[in-house]
């Protein structure tokens, strides 16, 4: 597991218009908020996208770029943000290899049946590309001002 003050992992994925992004790109500019999700469209995702959406503009205050990141291809990602208006960016990991570099790829046991699955989590990477939060296993509801108060005192 990753822990605050490491280097943030470095990624490159397409987001939803298919257009790489990169850590690199914020590099010296932005904080970067990269919160994995499992599934578009789910009830719970759906609230974390929404709470996120609603405080778009206070993160650009912040300096601060929302990135949300699941295993769902692009083509899912337009229309989870068609369907709800969402203003957050979120990234296609279809080969899972940027789940795995912020360890939040894990076994989970639903109703007896072990499988795989995105364990919901958020980073909070300064504009030096340090992790200053790290929140595996967060709830959805309010997550998205609890992360905002954190970047606020960045």
């Amino acid at each position: 597991m990753l822990e605050n003050q490491q280097v943030a992992p470095m990624f490159r994925a397409k987001n939803q218009a298919n257009v790489l992004v990169s850590l690199a790109d914020y590099a010296g500019e932005k904080n970067v908020v990269l919160y994995f999700y499992p599934k578009d469209d789910t009830p719970g995702c759906t609230i974390e996208a929404n709470e996120f959406t609603q405080l778009a503009a206070e993160f650009a205050k912040q300096d601060t770029v929302v990135i949300g990141v699941s295993k769902d291809s692009c083509a899912s990602h337009v229309d989870f943000i068609n369907k709800f208006g969402l203003k957050v960016e979120l990234l296609a990991d279809t080969s899972g290899e940027l789940c795995e570099s912020y360890g939040v790829w894990r076994e989970r046991e639903k109703n007896g049946v072990k499988s795989m699955a995105i364990f919901r989590s958020t980073f909070i990477i300064n504009k030096a590309g340090i992790l200053v939060e790290v929140m595996y296993g967060v709830n959805p509801e309010g997550h998205a001002q609890a992360v905002l108060e954190k970047v606020k005192s960045l």
